[in-house]
């Protein structure tokens, strides 16, 4: 059981995001989705989540959310799509690796430290991305130009094709 829901990681392993005004903005290219209206349904939902509490292996509103649950929920709930459930599996899903500048609504965005993955997100648009990310905190939005996040950036799929 330890195994399938230890995705996310959690607790230590993932940090609060740096609020100085010192990190350096990124401009970030507008990149269509293949699909613009699955686009907008999974962003849509995954914005609707923000404030949700963090649980580890959570999947549900109700029972709040680690990261690889959130990603599950926004994607059965609104497409119907069957994701695997921890992050390490995510990443190695069939599709397109993505470069940080051709990201996309609706791409995952992966996370970690060492060469190991251990959480990932929903990129919106603009930098930014929706996240379950540690123990004590809620989802929310943080952008991938925030020292932390860019630092322990590990790469991006699509899923929307």
């Amino acid at each position: 059981m330890l195994l399938a829901l230890a995705g996310c990681g959690g607790g230590d392993n993932v940090r609060e995001t740096p609020r100085s005004g010192h990190s350096a903005r990124h401009e970030w290219p507008v990149v269509a989705p293949a699909d613009p209206a699955k686009a907008n349904a999974v962003l849509i939902r995954a914005i609707s989540l923000v404030g949700t509490p963090y649980h580890w292996g959570g999947n549900t509103p109700e029972g709040g959310f680690d990261c690889s649950g959130l990603v599950n929920y926004v994607y059965r709930d609104m497409l119907n799509l069957r994701l695997p459930r921890t992050t390490s599996e995510l990443i190695r899903l069939q599709g397109p690796r993505i470069q940080p500048e051709q990201l996309a609504g609706g791409d995952l965005v992966f996370f970690g430290t060492g060469g190991k993955v251990s959480h990932v997100g929903i990129y919106v648009g603009e930098g930014r991305f929706v996240h379950a990310p540690s123990t004590g905190g809620t989802v929310r939005l943080d952008r991938l130009d925030d020292p932390w996040w860019h630092d322990h950036y590990s790469g991006a799929r699509r899923l929307l094709l």
